[in-house]
């Protein structure tokens, strides 16, 4: 804490000095000679001149009780405005964070793998092993697992949402309703929490806050059923596409097969996270546009440790050597962490919170509107809203 600077002020407007003499009490004494003024000219002549004698000494336990500069002492324009940084830490430090993760793709892309990698936890159930009529699911199953982390101080509650079944079926057709319908599922409970009359003081966050989407590293283009998930997800929540198991291409394949992807998602009009129109200014569309220029990232998922040259990190051994997961050269794992956790996660929050959930909320409320209006015998374009 700063100290104030009220003390220095008191300080040089008195003037004064607390000085201890020897019997140990203290007397006000001015640093200025008190002198007698006499009209004489040869009493003039004997006074001595205040400006030209030396100041009095001053004890060194009052020179060690002398405050220490800051804000505020000595500048009147200090007002305190950026200690409302530390009141948000404080406050965000003590509610805590969250952050809801889908993801979505084919069985034995590494989904929980990547998961248990981006967290260092088992954040991430494996599924033990099935007989063989339950290896394939008829269905697509929502499975949601909630953890609480902590790391210095900070906490968060981390939900992963896993889709197992997602494009293991012969017919994949209308595969993705069960994830819409999941996602607009925690947006209706969200609202209904919202618009309660005795509301919650803080409401359950259990918006899917992002959805990282694995494509197959097939290496050539993206499949139908990936690119008609995409153009239908990105509508209602946050898409990050990646790359699953990279290393099994080759620099060459990888690099053709990201330039294919990014033309295909923009010939059918996919705009994946980060979206170009919800850049706030120019420092954040040149930010933005690096990651744009990576998508979708290349990664590697591990949770096995390794020795390498003396560190141990995580890997994946090989005959030919080990695939460093945190090693931009071997893989883009470490980018998409930074995208998630370090550098854009309160972002993608904001965007599902002021973009993909406000669109749901204003359709749903016109659409009660609208009900209210019909059982009221109104004509179907009066808006109720004008009677309140």
């Amino acid at each position: 804490m700063k100290k104030s600077g009220y003390s220095g002020i008191a300080r040089s407007t008195s003037g004064r000095l607390r000085r201890t003499d020897r019997e140990g009490s203290s007397s006000i004494t001015s640093p200025r000679s008190e002198v007698t003024t006499s009209y004489s000219s040869r009493a003039m002549s004997e006074v001595a001149v205040p400006e030209m004698m030396p100041p009095p000494a001053v004890p060194a336990a009052c020179q060690a009780e002398k405050p220490v500069p800051g804000p505020g002492m000595g500048d009147f324009s200090y007002v305190g405005i950026d200690a409302i940084l530390e009141q948000m830490r404080r406050k965000a430090m003590k509610q805590g964070f969250e952050l809801n993760i889908m993801v979505v793709g084919q069985s034995g892309l590494g989904k929980s793998t990547l998961m248990n990698t981006l967290f260092k936890s088992k954040v991430s159930r494996k599924s033990v092993q099935a007989t063989s009529q339950e290896k394939i699911p008829k269905t697509i199953h929502i499975k949601s697992v909630s953890h609480d982390i902590e790391e210095k101080g900070v906490r968060m509650k981390l939900t992963v949402i896993d889709t197992p079944g997602f494009g293991d079926q012969i017919n994949n057709e209308n595969c993705w309703q069960p994830i819409m319908k999941f996602i607009n599922a925690q947006y209706e409970q969200y609202l209904q929490e919202e618009i309660n009359i005795n509301r919650k003081k803080r409401i359950p966050d259990s918006r899917v806050h992002c959805c990282i989407y694995f494509i197959p590293p097939t290496g050539h283009c993206l499949r139908p059923l990936d690119v008609e998930f995409m153009r239908r997800l990105s509508k209602v929540v946050n898409i990050v596409p990646v790359i699953a198991k990279a290393d099994t291409l080759t620099l060459e394949e990888r690099d053709f097969f990201k330039q294919k992807i990014r033309e295909e998602l923009r010939a059918n009009g996919i705009d994946v996270y980060p979206q170009k129109e919800f850049d706030e200014d120019a420092e954040d569309r040149m930010i933005n546009d690096k990651i744009r220029e990576m998508i979708p990232f290349a990664v590697v998922g591990s949770d096995q440790e390794y020795q390498v040259n003396g560190r141990r990190l995580l890997g994946r051994k090989t005959k030919w050597g080990t695939i460093e997961v945190e090693n931009i050269a071997h893989c883009e794992f470490a980018y998409l962490r930074d995208l998630l956790i370090r550098t854009h996660m309160e972002n993608i929050k904001d965007i599902t919170s002021s973009i993909h959930y406000e669109v749901y909320r204003v359709r749903r409320l016109n659409e009660n509107n609208t009900a209210v209006a019909h059982a009221n015998g109104l004509p179907k374009h009066h808006n109720t809203s004008h009677e309140m």
